[in-house]
């Protein structure tokens, strides 16, 4: 009886957004670090927080604010499926990068776990607590859709749990002594959000196993 193939080693990406940026740790099987980079999701010219910046001044939100105009919701709603269209083609561009880079094939990528939010553009805006953060989940989503495109598995992590989760898989290794190892290798900057990305990388490594 012919034994089946053994499943390639496979990376995992830790991803951290930061407005419309990513930052990726990417990490081996054996948790030896691969890759550390950062992403930008939209170009210069487009906004950062369409849902929270343009979408409030439609809705008549902080137009006393700097730089504030008016405008319509339909014309926030617009400027919001732009900004969506072009963080879509961001974070494809972005993993296609990554992917070339890393000496193996990536298998899965972790991402902060979304907020449960109105279902239309519109709704998202109007609701105040929902624009506040429709923005990061509109991001959140695009790198989710390009790794599932790329075939790579996503992990939806809780950012209050994921290091803890983390640690708990390194056998009795503190998590610090652990990051802090991967800061060395990786070399200036290595900030909280680097080291967020690699614990939830390393959780949904380990999980995976």
């Amino acid at each position: 009886m012919a034994r089946g193939r053994r499943a390639e080693p496979a990376a995992t990406v830790g991803v951290v957004e930061h407005a419309n940026a990513a930052v990726l740790v990417t990490l081996a099987p054996n948790y030896e670090l691969l890759d550390r980079r950062r992403i930008e999701l939209t170009e210069p010219s487009l906004p950062t927080h369409p849902h929270h910046h343009e979408g409030s001044w439609a809705v008549g939100r902080y137009l006393n604010t700097p730089g504030a105009r008016q405008l319509s919701l339909a014309d926030a709603v617009a400027l919001v499926e732009r900004v969506r269209a072009a963080a879509a083609i961001g974070a494809s561009e972005g993993f296609a990068n990554l992917a070339s880079a890393v000496r193996m094939p990536i298998g899965r990528v972790a991402i902060r776990a979304c907020q449960e939010l109105p279902p239309t553009v519109e709704a998202r805006i109007v609701d105040h607590r929902a624009q506040t953060v429709a923005d990061s989940v509109m991001y959140r989503e695009a790198l989710a859709i390009a790794a599932e495109a790329r075939g790579w598995a996503v992990h939806w992590y809780d950012r209050e749990r994921v290091v803890s989760d983390a640690a708990a898989l390194l056998g009795g290794e503190n998590i610090d002594v652990f990051l802090g190892g991967l800061g060395r290798k990786a070399g200036p900057p290595w900030q909280a959000k680097h080291k967020l990305a690699a614990a939830a990388a390393l959780a949904a490594t380990a999980g995976a196993l």
